[in-house]
């Protein structure tokens, strides 16, 4: 009998090796992994150049304090600033740290500017950004703050629809105490719900006419997952706090808050911390996926192979329409919603040797890594399509 608490509804499957793609069970049973840990494993299993990166700087340092200057994290600030709109950065060690972060990092931006009382959060209902006791009720959904009272204060909520308007009455939802929106770029476990660049850009136009925040959340959605290395980028849109984790480290817990100057200027020392965040070993691993992702022509490759990916779910939703309602997503964040409850359908892929996981509105995410080969997608189309045909 296990010693571990009932959090989590496993399923009856361990794994002892991986690569790339694929997860070799202890029942020595090989299967292919579109989950890859929920969008974290962004170079698959057992990538040998973050291997070589961890082996490297596991014989140096592992931790010290951010008591001192740390060379390791010097350097992936510096790449990710360069790269990005962010002019500073702190690094955390999971996307939960990362988004308390910046609900931190906006309330005392107006703090620093003598509004200590504009600092309410507006969130879209059902959204997800991590499970802290604050976080929970940033996303305002009953499933998940249920049991966990008194509500947290500090989080209003807007509806994001299918129709437009896409928010509709956000304008009377903000309010003089207002300090910030925070959004999903696209939602992940509430369904993988892009929203459209003309929504964004909605946004920030409403940010800077109320003189408020836009935190844009690209913790599941960024690090080259949509095809861009932000999600956002397409809009042309420039966030003023973007919180990040999963694929930046590649399966190393690693996390991080990226900052327009304007309100970094607002965290003095001493007003935030992490005694794990921006280990050496971490930052060391958060370069060598940089030096990934980076690459020429990689993400212009996530974009190619993903289009594909994605031409031939609609084709299956086309030939299966009693299954499937809608494929969704941008790049290698993919939702099929299903017409009905996906349980079932996740088990049959799974027994079919596919790794999927589930995420709201029926909806089953699919998830492989960045560097994911084509004949890796087509096993994948393989799959589903046998599972489609034996449906019942």
């Amino acid at each position: 009998m296990s010693s571990l608490a009932k959090n989590y509804n496993r399923r009856k499957i361990a794994f002892k090796s991986g690569k790339g793609s694929f997860l070799y069970a202890t029942n020595g049973k090989k299967y292919l992994d579109f989950v890859q840990g929920i969008a974290v494993n962004s170079l698959g299993h057992s990538n040998p150049y973050l291997i070589k990166a961890i082996n490297k700087q596991a014989k140096k340092v592992w931790h010290v304090s951010n008591a001192f200057i740390i060379p390791e994290g010097e350097k992936l600030a510096k790449r990710l600033t360069q790269k990005t709109f962010a002019d500073f950065i702190f690094f955390q060690n999971s996307g939960t740290e990362a988004t308390e972060a910046a609900i931190k990092v906006a309330r005392r931006y107006f703090y620093s500017k003598g509004k200590p009382n504009k600092n309410r959060i507006l969130c879209i209902k059902n959204s997800f950004h991590g499970r802290t006791i604050a976080a929970i009720f940033a996303s305002g959904s009953k499933k998940m703050t249920e049991g966990f009272g008194p509500k947290v204060p500090g989080f209003d909520h807007i509806e994001f629809k299918k129709s437009k308007p896409r928010f509709p009455n956000i304008k009377r939802k903000i309010k003089k105490n207002t300090a910030a929106i925070m959004v999903e770029t696209i939602m992940g476990e509430g369904g993988i719900k892009s929203i459209p660049d003309k929504c964004l850009k909605y946004l920030r136009k409403i940010c800077n006419e109320k003189k408020i925040l836009l935190i844009l959340d690209e913790v599941q959605c960024g690090i080259g997952r949509s095809g861009d290395f932000f999600a956002f980028e397409k809009s042309k849109v420039k966030p003023d706090i973007v919180p990040i984790a999963k694929g930046i480290g590649g399966g190393f817990p690693l996390g991080a808050v990226l900052m327009t100057k304007k309100v970094a200027k607002a965290m003095s020392p001493g007003s935030h911390g992490s005694t794990f965040g921006g280990n050496p070993l971490a930052m060391n691993v958060g370069n060598a996926v940089l030096d990934q992702i980076f690459k020429k022509g990689f993400l212009k490759n996530v974009r190619k192979i993903s289009k594909y990916f994605h031409i031939k779910l609609n084709k299956l939703k086309k030939d299966y329409p009693n299954i499937f309602k809608e494929i969704r997503g941008k790049g290698l964040l993919i939702g099929m919603q299903l017409h009905f409850d996906q349980s079932k359908f996740i088990r049959s892929l799974e027994k079919n040797y596919l790794l999927t996981i589930r995420a709201s509105e029926n909806v089953i995410r699919i998830l492989p890594p960045l560097n994911v080969k084509k004949n890796e997608i087509d096993l994948a189309l393989k799959i589903i399509e046998k599972v489609c045909r034996e449906y019942k």
